[in-house]
């Protein structure tokens, strides 16, 4: 009888201690979170002050940067109306000529004129008659096509007109279209361009021109030239159009996915392989698209110096040269 009583002697002390213990955790976790919601109130009360006390401070300049957009995006919209008029009524008055351009039948691409880039409206810092995209397609030659040369290149101006749109005959035997993306069949190339002449062409265009374009180090490779850095716009490395169209800073996008996200164009579609008059198109476009940001970043990071050359051609004058060279010419 005793050792019962011992028992349940020791099982209701063990019952009150568990009974204590938890209500003891549970008040001190009420206290926590009572603390808890106190910081997270004032922490909101303050930053909705601070909000208020900015708001205050930064309404006149908000309303004037306003007023300033809203000029802006008028005047551009102007802007593109007048020039898609001109365009409009420039080719009226042309005549078609279907023998230049007979890969349009082959490939199921037409050279219409650029549409208007978007509702968004960027001032245009470099001169129109400055501008001009570049787009090449490629073929493969050597062991299975490894070799990339060039097959086509387009280029048109600021308006979407073509300058120069010509198949290239490669300098060596091409063991491999890549039709499924280029676009190129082996009657393309039967009449073809010369290389270096389709090359020459290209300088003469290219020439104190800022040049836009996608991945364009691989075209310039393909036609074995150089470029000035500073008058090379490539659409695949700008930060502008991946943010604007919602990806991640150091992601590289496809012309595909750019012109889809922020044109509403679908391009490089069906079995036809790309076509570069529409690449070269939507490259302009996308450039438009933010033209006033890109420049202006361009401006800031790196301001024109006077005098500003465009090439390095000056540096064969005179002045540039060593003075020993100078004497003995006199």
């Amino acid at each position: 009888m005793m050792a019962e009583v011992v028992k349940r002697k020791r099982s209701s002390w063990k019952l009150i201690n568990y009974r204590f213990l938890t209500k003891n955790a549970m008040m001190i976790r009420a206290l926590e979170n009572a603390r808890s919601r106190k910081k997270s109130q004032q922490r909101n009360v303050a930053g909705s002050m601070k909000r208020r006390r900015s708001d205050g401070n930064d309404a006149p300049g908000r309303s004037q940067k306003r007023v300033q957009i809203k000029q802006l995006c008028d005047t551009t919209q102007k802007n593109q109306s007048t020039l898609n008029c001109r365009n409009l009524s420039t080719d009226a008055s042309q005549p078609e000529t279907s023998d230049k351009h007979s890969w349009e039948v082959d490939s199921g691409f037409s050279s219409e004129t650029s549409p208007p880039a978007s509702g968004r409206g960027s001032p245009t810092f470099c001169c129109p008659s400055s501008v001009v995209a570049l787009d090449c397609e490629m073929v493969g030659t050597g062991p299975s096509g490894r070799c990339s040369e060039l097959a086509r290149c387009s280029i048109v101006d600021y308006h979407g007109n073509v300058l120069f749109d010509e198949y290239v005959r490669p300098c060596q035997p091409v063991t491999d279209y890549r039709t499924r993306w280029s676009g190129i069949q082996r009657h393309h190339l039967l009449n073809a361009m010369p290389f270096t002449e389709a090359r020459d062409g290209v300088l003469r265009i290219l020439q104190d021109k800022v040049v836009v374009g996608h991945s364009i180090d691989s075209d310039f490779r393909v036609l074995d030239i150089s470029h000035p850095c500073h008058m090379v716009r490539d659409t695949s490395t700008t930060w502008i159009l991946r943010q604007l169209a919602g990806f991640q800073r150091k992601r590289c996008l496809s012309l595909k996915v750019l012109a889809h996200k922020l044109l509403n164009r679908r391009i490089q579609v069906g079995k036809m392989g790309h076509c570069s008059v529409e690449d070269a198109r939507a490259t302009l476009d996308l450039y438009k698209l933010v033209e006033g940001e890109w420049e202006q970043e361009l401006m800031e990071d790196d301001p024109p110096q006077k005098p500003a050359f465009a090439s390095s051609d000056h540096y064969m004058q005179d002045e540039y040269w060593p003075d020993d060279v100078t004497a003995d010419s006199q």
